[in-house]
């Protein structure tokens, strides 16, 4: 089945939508239900930012969320059996768009859409759903991943690391994920060629404490930085960068979906063990598509967010990254956009050209 590949350079319109949605969406009633997986909106990253373009889109926000329970609102699935009894019951109400986060969705939404042809679903991080009714938003993580691996590494040379190594944590393996891995390894490579990388996948989105223990190892054996990819779990990688750069050791965090700088904030002058963090910018996608609803032009397609389309990129919050490294970072990334940098972004297309360790743990299927 053909799918029709919307690239975003209409972004910025959507944006421009989401931040005067409010009272238009009050005047047309437009209705959402969000619906995540046991990790919910106060993951601190991927589910908070799709809660965050929803909670944008009806003008409201995080502390005061108006509309919520009268437009919109979001359900939880503490188990994966309850994924379809979930998409039913929001399918039943008749909400305008529901939308689902993660690939973990696909096989319980590609059930559920058939059996609701008028029912309007976004899912977020797959594109083999199909389906007319099924908006599908994708991201190249594998770009703004590069640009955090970028990052961590010249910082490792900047503090005059030798023979710095380097970590990366994932949820639950699978293509998504990979890309994150693979553009990762790859920035790194581009500053230090033969830097070394470790990889670990804890199997779960939600349990902090195994990042944790993984990142503990890791720093003791002297890895500089990891990068976590895990959901609610990699705040597990934080909270350990956050107790060992208390007290004192030279070791990174770094964030994903959601800027985690604040969350990395270990001193009372505000530094913080996130270094950076690849932006993923969910909200983007939630408002689109409610944004698409809302005009009448919501139809099932593939959209993509890459980095031409300001759908990923980093974060430059943290002081401790520098100017100059900010600089060679965004110079980085318009040579993404221009072309001249190619990001590999499958595990095995990176092992036959030679850019990525043969051993690790990263999944293409």
């Amino acid at each position: 089945m053909k799918r029709s590949i919307l690239a975003i350079v209409v972004v910025a319109m959507a944006i421009l939508a989401m931040a005067c949605g409010g009272k238009q969406t009050k005047a047309t009633g437009t209705t959402a239900r969000l619906l995540t997986d046991a990790t919910g909106i106060d993951d601190k990253s991927f589910n908070a930012a799709a809660w965050r373009g929803i909670l944008s889109f009806y003008g409201d926000t995080w502390e005061k969320p108006a509309n919520k329970g009268k437009l919109y609102d979001v359900v939880t699935a503490q188990t994966q059996d309850m994924y379809i009894p979930n998409l039913k019951q929001a399918s039943d109400e008749k909400y305008d768009v529901v939308i689902v986060t993660g690939f973990t969705w696909a096989d319980a939404l590609g059930q559920v859409a058939k059996q609701y042809p008028k029912q309007k679903y976004m899912i977020v991080d797959v594109d083999w759903v199909g389906g007319d009714n099924v908006m599908q938003v994708v991201f190249s993580e594998h770009e703004g991943s590069y640009l955090v691996g970028v990052a961590a590494a010249l910082k490792a040379q900047a503090d005059g690391i030798k023979d710095p190594k380097f970590g990366f944590i994932g949820g639950i393996p699978g293509p998504v994920i990979t890309k994150f891995e693979m553009g990762y390894i790859q920035g790194i490579a581009s500053v230090l060629p033969k830097a070394k990388v470790v990889d670990y996948y804890a199997n779960d989105w939600g349990k902090p404490e195994l990042a944790k223990a993984q990142a503990k190892n890791w720093f003791d054996s002297g890895v500089y930085a990891i990068f976590s990819a895990a959901g609610g779990t990699g705040n597990g990688t934080i909270a350990q960068a956050k107790e060992y750069r208390s007290q004192g050791k030279n070791v990174w965090a770094i964030g994903v979906d959601s800027d985690q700088f604040q969350d990395g904030v270990y001193s009372a002058d505000g530094k913080s063990a996130v270094l950076t963090s690849m932006i993923k910018r969910v909200e983007t996608a939630s408002s689109y598509a409610l944004n698409q609803a809302k005009a009448g032009t919501f139809k099932g397609q593939v959209v993509v967010l890459d980095s031409k389309a300001d759908g990923v990129g980093f974060s430059d919050k943290n002081p401790e990254l520098g100017a100059d490294i900010t600089a060679k970072v965004n110079a980085a990334k318009a040579k993404i956009i221009d072309g001249s940098i190619k990001v590999i972004p499958t595990y095995a297309e990176a092992k036959a050209a030679g850019v990525v360790p043969a051993n690790l743990q990263a999944s293409d299927k």
